[in-house]
């Protein structure tokens, strides 16, 4: 049975050509699908004529039985594709090497092009050099165009040569706010013929927070690089249909307690129930004094709580969004229209739908709290905070060395109110200031990230906190490094509109500029005098931002714990300056007349902030600032360009011609098992894609600060890992290399140390690599739980790619990074249940052998042979879920099979190249 048909929907005197359900909820009852599978099934039913989805496919959905236990593979085409210009730019570079591997094999490269919308938005290269002073947003802009000036000469070409390419420069905003706030389209329209179709906004982006779209109903996640250049070119994204986790949301937030608050309360509660690889629908009373941004705030930290996606449905609240932030009226008319055509609709009539698992939490509960030091899950509730952090910090040194440190505290003698001890190594002089640093200290204080500049809730509490603090005559610590670093334009207009920015500027937040900054590791070096104070004095610093992220090292390489918390509580900190310090409780300085002030004296009424935001965030402001989104400033706009269609790779340490297709033929070899690898590295649980391919400071003395310095780049100019993510060359150097991975091949070191077997030599981890090539021995590396955590870095699978890796044995992997992993060719296997390396007794010493693996295998036998003769073997689950992500294996990648499919196409006299292509070859496990 064929269930494509279309049906018009009248708007605004337009015709609009949308799925008709009648052919199938004649068969299943619809009403009880969870909001995101009907946006799933929407986009099966509507690709139903194509290669990838036949009506089997579609009734499996349209059942909906959550008893089920079989699993079944669905193909996902999202309407349009965006990136972010860290995993953008990789991204551009493959597609250009893409065009060079065509042309190189006979075919006309300029074929390869998107096939639908994407958009990028440079917002992750801006670096926090200049704080705390006038001008600091434009200087730092200044020094991220001159720094990046061969990778912005490179997107620009891109969005000159390839179609459906657009670019927002720099300084505009982040990606994910720029998304909700503007590129949002909620109803997609595109033209077929002579009709004009209109389905559910759906996407794919190149950082995992795009999940922060679902805020608005719209359905999209985070992929690699690798998937989202696939889907560029056409690939549909293949999953098992996912379980729906309901999330039921009662009651209201008390006065006092924010989003940011709550969604670490979530995060935590789903991050403990397990919802990797599902999908977490939110429903119930409690939406309704959500806003769009609270929810947005939810959504974006899908990622944190593991889950694939965080989705709310349509409604008024998502209307009044759209209309706040300037949509077309027509637009929200269509938005409207056609979610209550479709069933996709949400209000108090709606039916409660069916969910694999359920969850609920009583938003009256929620409790101030800050997150880490380390885990975004790791809640803490703020009255507790300053005691969760001197039992983490006894649990790092001597209980001798932390009793005095606590005593000096219990003292009061915290930095510049102690007595200063100008001969101990703690002493620090900076702008006028005079002190000694101590265990504790923040030394980094930021507002930013996508998650909460989004907000105007927490944002305007932000400055009203600092407005009542600067009038007691409160100042934020002098070690303290402060930055405000907001999503979008939109949010310093309604700062200076209400005149919070001057409070804020009085404390140190002045603009920074429009990225993620601090959250993404760009948090710029800290003032010599204190880094030389922590490194001297071997001191424990810490920092506090209201992002999403606090891995170790991400931040900064000398802050050892990072907190997450909500932009006023950033500026609290800031003021109080150390986390041994108990907020709720003690004071945060002394006033102007000399008297203590308290948290709770200058916390500003949910009365105060709501009115600031009716008087000053409004629609004109969205408009206004939106107008010219897509333009530069001069800077930008006077970068020269290439005009070639393929791309003529100039000289560059940023971008270069990447090896990935060199030496590939037209059709794959066939697989051979792996024989005799060798242990490259081996690490515990909670290994995230930081630890893998970190993005921030490149250090001057680690492999890739060795091969810019050969490149003739000096040290203040190596910018980070993350701005030269186009030059494969620093990246596989990268590989491994952040300062807090702890190789158990290398007992008692950090950072990019191993040994190399059979030898015993201690080397960095790439030269152990190159190596072990140059021997011609494969390399495998071993994990624990949740490896690949975090980031959608697709670095993490390209780097051990370039490596030689061949294969990763862990207990468990998250989503995005496994599916990164077999789109480079790296075979993924997950030992057995309640097995691991430790219950295998592997000390990674050995020579490990792994079967071949072949389509329709579950399950491989891995040999271990240790150096004295000793063999042992045991059977573990081959983590290819999809028979099309075999496929991609078994051509060694995922772009290597699009090449393939277009060159075999060409061949084929059906072929003709004027026509958009969709490749795609269906097999069944």
């Amino acid at each position: 049975m064929t269930y494509k048909c279309f049906s018009p929907l009248e708007v605004n005197g337009k015709t609009f050509q949308a799925i008709n359900f009648d052919g199938i909820s004649s068969k299943y009852s619809l009403d009880r699908l969870p909001f995101c599978i009907k946006v799933l099934l929407e986009n099966l039913i509507r690709h139903e004529d194509e290669e990838f989805v036949d009506s089997k496919d579609i009734e499996h959905v349209a059942k909906w039985d959550t008893n089920n236990e079989v699993e079944h593979e669905v193909s996902f085409v999202p309407a349009r594709v965006i990136l972010q210009d860290f995993t953008g730019v990789p991204a551009i570079v493959d597609l250009a090497a893409m065009r060079d591997a065509v042309d190189r094999l006979g075919g006309d490269a300029q074929a390869i092009n998107p096939l639908n919308p994407v958009e990028l938005v440079i917002d992750h290269s801006v670096m926090v050099d200049h704080f705390a002073e006038d001008n600091a947003f434009q200087k730092n802009t200044d020094i991220e165009i001159q720094r990046n000036k061969e990778r912005y000469q490179f997107l620009k070409w891109g969005q000159s040569s390839f179609d459906n390419f657009k670019v927002v420069p720099p300084g505009r905003g982040i990606v994910h706010q720029v998304n909700l706030e503007y590129l949002a389209r909620c109803a997609f329209t595109k033209e077929q013929g002579n009709d004009t179709l209109v389905y559910p906004d759906t996407l794919v982006g190149t950082d995992s927070h795009t999940t922060m779209i679902n805020g608005l109903g719209v359905l999209g996640w985070g992929v690699g690089g690798i998937e989202a250049e696939a889907a560029m070119l056409g690939q549909p994204v293949t999953m098992l249909l996912p379980k729906v986790v309901g999330f039921k949301l009662e009651g209201k937030l008390p006065a006092g307690v924010t989003a940011t608050d709550m969604v670490l309360t979530i995060t935590q509660q789903l991050r403990a129930h397990g919802v990797v690889g599902k999908f977490v629908e939110f429903y119930g009373p409690g939406l309704k004094y959500l806003t769009t941004a609270d929810r947005a705030t939810i959504a974006n930290m899908a990622p944190e709580y593991g889950a694939t996606c965080g989705i709310f449905p349509i409604d008024e609240v998502a209307l009044d969004y759209l209309k706040l932030t300037g949509r077309d009226a027509d637009q929200i008319k269509l938005v409207e229209s056609y979610a209550k055509f479709s069933g996709l609709w949400h209000d108090e009539y709606s039916e409660e739908a069916e969910y694999h698992e359920s969850l609920e939490l009583n938003l009256g509960d929620v409790v101030p709290s800050i997150a880490g030091p380390k885990r975004p899950q790791d809640k803490i509730a703020l009255d507790k905070a300053a005691q969760a952090f001197k039992d983490w910090y006894r649990a790092q040194i001597d209980v001798k060395v932390f009793d005095e440190a606590t005593d000096l505290v219990a003292e009061g003698g915290i930095g510049a109110e102690a007595e200063v001890d100008e001969e101990h190594d703690s002493f620090v002089e900076f702008r006028g200031s005079k002190f000694n640093l101590e265990d504790g200290a923040i030394v980094i204080a930021a507002i930013t990230s996508c998650t909460n500049t989004s907000n105007p809730s927490v944002l305007v509490g932000a400055g009203l906190l600092a407005k009542k603090a600067a009038e007691k005559g409160l100042t934020r610590k002098p070690w303290v490094k402060t930055s405000l670093a907001p999503g979008s334009q939109v949010v310093t207009q309604y700062l200076e509109d209400a005149n919070l920015m001057e409070p804020l500027e009085a404390l140190g937040f002045n603009l920074v500029g429009y990225g993620c900054t601090t959250c993404i590791g760009n948090s710029g070096p800290l003032p010599d005098a204190i880094t030389d104070a922590i490194r001297k004095a071997k001191l424990t610093v810490t920092s506090v931002l209201s992002g999403n992220r606090n891995f170790e090292g991400r931040i900064h390489p000398d802050v050892a714990a990072n907190y997450l918390a909500s932009p006023p509580l950033v500026v609290a900190y800031a003021l109080a300056g150390n986390m041994n310090v108990d907020i709720t409780k003690e004071p945060l300085g002394k006033g102007s007349d000399g008297a203590p002030v308290y948290l709770k004296d200058i916390w500003p009424s949910e009365e105060e902030i709501q009115q600031y935001i009716t008087d000053n965030v409004t629609d004109d402001l969205f408009k206004e600032k939106y107008a010219d989104v897509f333009k530069g400033n001069a800077q930008w706009n006077g970068l020269e360009v290439s005009d070639a269609s393929v791309y003529d790779w100039p000289v560059s340490t940023y971008i270069k011609h990447p090896p990935f297709f060199d030496v590939m033929e037209k059709a794959p070899s066939p697989l051979q098992p792996i024989e005799n690898a060798r242990c490259l590295v081996k690490v515990g649980d909670s290994i995230t894609t930081d630890h893998i391919s970190p993005a921030g400071a490149i250090a001057k003395d680690s492999p890739a600060g060795e091969y810019l310095q050969e490149q003739g780049v000096s040290p203040s100019d190596f910018n980070s890992y993350g701005s030269r993510r186009g030059n494969h060359e620093v990246m596989m150097r990268g590989t491994f290399a952040n300062v807090r991975l702890q190789n158990q091949l290398a007992p008692g070191t950090k950072g990019s140390a191993t040994t190399h077997f059979p030898s015993g030599d201690s080397m960095s981890i790439f030269h152990a690599a190159m190596r072990y090539k140059e021997e011609g021995t494969s390399a495998i590396v071993i994990g624990g739980k949740e490896y690949g955590t975090g980031s959608s870095r697709d670095w993490a699978a390209k780097g051990p790619s370039l490596m030689g890796v061949k294969a990763v044995l862990a207990e468990s992997y998250e989503r995005i990074h496994r599916s990164n992993l077999i789109g480079m060719g790296i075979l993924p296997l997950q030992f057995k249940e309640g097995e691991s390396a430790t219950s295998h007794e592997l000390s990674g010493s050995e020579s490990y052998s792994i079967d071949l693996v072949e389509r329709g295998q579950k399950e491989v036998e891995v040999h271990v042979t240790s150096d004295d003769g000793v063999s042992k073997s045991f059977l573990m689950d081959i983590r290819i879920d999809t028979s099309n992500e075999f496929t991609y294996f078994e051509h060694g990648g995922i772009l290597h099979y699009v090449i393939r499919e277009y060159l075999k196409k060409l061949a084929s006299k059906h072929f003709r190249v004027t026509a958009p292509i969709r490749f795609f070859v269906s097999y069944t496990l």
